[in-house]
């Protein structure tokens, strides 16, 4: 059975994730606030950014950099 959460991405009911998909407090609040599918969104946002950023993720700069955007992507609608 799917797990049903206020998405504020989408500003909607959605299905929730099973886990959080992200570690810490940060995978926390996605766990309780972004739906899969906002999620999914961010992935694919993510893939663009490291692409035409030229981001290495095994540097630890560029991982702080992708966190951030990360961040801004999912919450900046929020007040």
């Amino acid at each position: 059975m799917s797990r049903k959460i206020f998405c504020i991405f989408l500003k909607k009911e959605s299905e929730g994730h099973e886990s959080p998909p992200y570690p810490g407090e940060l995978g926390k609040k996605i766990y309780h606030k972004i739906s899969k599918k906002a999620w999914k969104k961010w992935i694919i946002q993510q893939t663009k950014l490291i692409n035409e950023k030229k981001l290495n993720m095994m540097n630890q700069t560029d991982q702080k950099k992708i966190e951030k955007y990360m961040k801004l992507f999912l919450f900046k609608n929020i007040v």
